[in-house]
């Protein structure tokens, strides 16, 4: 799980390992106790911001936000749709 600097927290981190669940947050400038995580984990929070990016373009497209469509599939097809639309866009 990718978090940003609020989850840097070593109870938090125990309780995501007892589930077999890895923590990747950046550390917070006031931290007390050493670095928990080496940089390696770290490189993949910078990567974070491109679906995050993703997400916010997704909002850009009504039929998507409200969803208006009654059954899954329908909602699934605008979705996988408005990405295409996304990606050509950018391309």
């Amino acid at each position: 799980m990718i978090g940003d600097r609020a989850y840097d927290s070593d109870p938090l981190d125990a309780q995501f390992k007892a589930y077999g669940v890895d923590l990747i947050a950046p550390h917070r400038c006031n931290r007390k106790k050493p670095k928990s995580q080496d940089g390696r984990s770290l490189r993949r929070y910078k990567r974070r911001w491109k679906i995050e990016r993703l997400f916010a373009w997704l909002q850009n497209f009504r039929r998507v936000v409200t969803r208006w469509e009654r059954y899954e599939q329908n909602y699934l097809a605008m979705v996988q749709l408005a990405a295409v639309v996304i990606l050509l866009r950018y391309l």
